[in-house]
């Protein structure tokens, strides 16, 4: 989300929302200096992670992940 964040601010947007559906709470008290406004359904205390809060997370490979940046580079104009 981070990363996110300082893509998207580089944009110069009027405002920045985040919005999840669980997080940590820590990491929304950080964030929040960040950006405009963060929602989050749910913040349960303790965290751990966040597969632990749905029913099928799986995993990204690498693979993919590389596949979707190469294809939204693509996409961007420079």
């Amino acid at each position: 989300m981070w990363a996110a964040v300082v893509a998207v601010r580089k944009q110069q947007p009027t405002q920045i929302v985040i919005a999840v559906p669980v997080a940590a709470p820590e990491t929304c008290y950080e964030l929040k200096v960040e950006v405009d406004k963060i929602v989050s359904v749910s913040t349960p205390s303790p965290f751990q992670s966040v597969g632990l809060w749905y029913e099928n997370f799986p995993q990204t490979t690498n693979e993919e992940v590389r596949d979707l940046l190469a294809e939204q580079k693509m996409k961007v104009p420079l």
